[in-house]
């Protein structure tokens, strides 16, 4: 998937380049948009090491980083992921490409807005990754704070591709007082390690 993904997404990604958000995501329906590898072990690793619980995924594409996430719950035969995906045709192909990889099973795959499909996430949350419309990152992990678990991994992607996007998100995890460590890894196109403290 690594591979198709190099040699499908920079022709996309060229014609999204100053696109309206609309136009950006009819284009980019046909974009696998990963974690690269190195990411991927990384999310690997902590969803192995964090806490029992629901990993929740925002921005599931065709399903690269669910596939690190869904190894980790089977690998340590605890949890599930539940991710979502406002594309229908992305959420089809990753449903297909997790049903290859044997780990269907293990995730919990919604497809729509994620401040809708995630509402009614229940609690015990010990990982979230946002990987989506870079906009929503902060609601998102508002909308699952009542949800996560004291010492909950949040892994945010992209922080050096959207730092004008992103800056109140990483401003309210940075936010001394705000109940968050937060620490930046130069991992993939860098991203923000949050651990929830309070």
């Amino acid at each position: 998937m690594h591979a198709e993904s190099a040699r499908v997404d920079p022709p996309l990604l060229a014609k999204a380049k100053g696109k309206s958000q609309e136009e950006r995501a009819a284009l980019l329906g046909n974009a696998f948009i990963p974690v690269d590898p190195h990411a991927g072990r990384l999310l690997y690793t902590l969803a192995r090491g964090c806490a029992p619980g629901t990993f929740i995924e925002f921005g599931t594409s065709f399903g690269i980083s669910t596939i690190y996430l869904a190894a980790a719950v089977r690998d340590r035969d605890a949890g599930r992921v539940v991710t979502t995906e406002l594309h229908a045709g992305k959420a089809n192909r990753a449903r297909e490409y997790l049903r290859e990889a044997g780990l269907v099973d293990f995730v919990d795959l919604r497809v729509g807005d994620a401040l809708e499909t995630l509402e009614d996430v229940t609690p015990g949350v010990s990982l979230v990754f946002l990987d989506g419309w870079k906009n929503l990152y902060l609601p998102c992990l508002k909308l699952l704070e009542p949800k996560m678990q004291l010492g909950a991994l949040v892994i945010a992607d992209d922080i050096d591709l959207f730092p004008d996007a992103l800056r109140p998100y990483l401003d309210y995890v940075r936010d001394v007082g705000g109940g968050y460590v937060s620490v930046k890894l130069p991992v993939g196109d860098a991203m923000e390690l949050s651990v929830r403290t309070r």
